[in-house]
């Protein structure tokens, strides 16, 4: 979805009472990591929409060398989880803009940040919202899984 019909969509599931999670990521390469703190994320409403860094935020962030999986495939998998309801790409370093339109209930990150951390905390929590962290599940790690491709053998 673009940033505009995610709006709408929140919107739509608010006026039905629904509880609206977001979150975000890079996802770069998907692993069980990445599926089971979405699972997590979505437990803890309604409808999750995510968040996804373009690649070029992504490169700004992690380096000339990623993404390794172009934007739109990767929201596209997002998207295909049956935890997630929409996958939204934005092309700014942190996603305050998307989280400032779209105004979730609960906002989700990983226990890996720390609290004062969390871009758009203050938003969430401004209309009565809450941030959650939860905790990272496993000894995943896309930087590691590249580390390992890339490793002569």
């Amino acid at each position: 979805m673009t940033a505009d019909q995610a709006a709408a969509f929140v919107r739509d599931l608010r006026a039905r009472g629904r509880t609206i999670v977001f979150t975000n990521g890079v996802f770069d390469l998907l692993h069980p990591g990445h599926v089971r703190y979405l699972q997590q994320a979505r437990s803890l409403g309604d409808a999750l929409i995510v968040g996804v860094n373009s690649d070029r935020s992504v490169r700004s962030i992690k380096g000339p060398t990623r993404p390794i999986t172009p934007e739109g495939e990767r929201a596209e998998l997002i998207a295909g989880l049956a935890c997630v309801d929409a996958a939204v790409v934005f092309d700014e370093d942190t996603p305050w803009q998307l989280i400032a339109a779209l105004q979730p209930d609960v906002l989700v990150k990983g226990a890996d940040w720390a609290e004062d951390a969390i871009v758009g905390r203050e938003i969430v929590e401004a209309r009565g919202g809450r941030v959650v962290r939860v905790p990272i599940e496993g000894d995943y790690a896309t930087t590691r899984m590249i580390d390992r491709i890339r490793r002569p053998r």
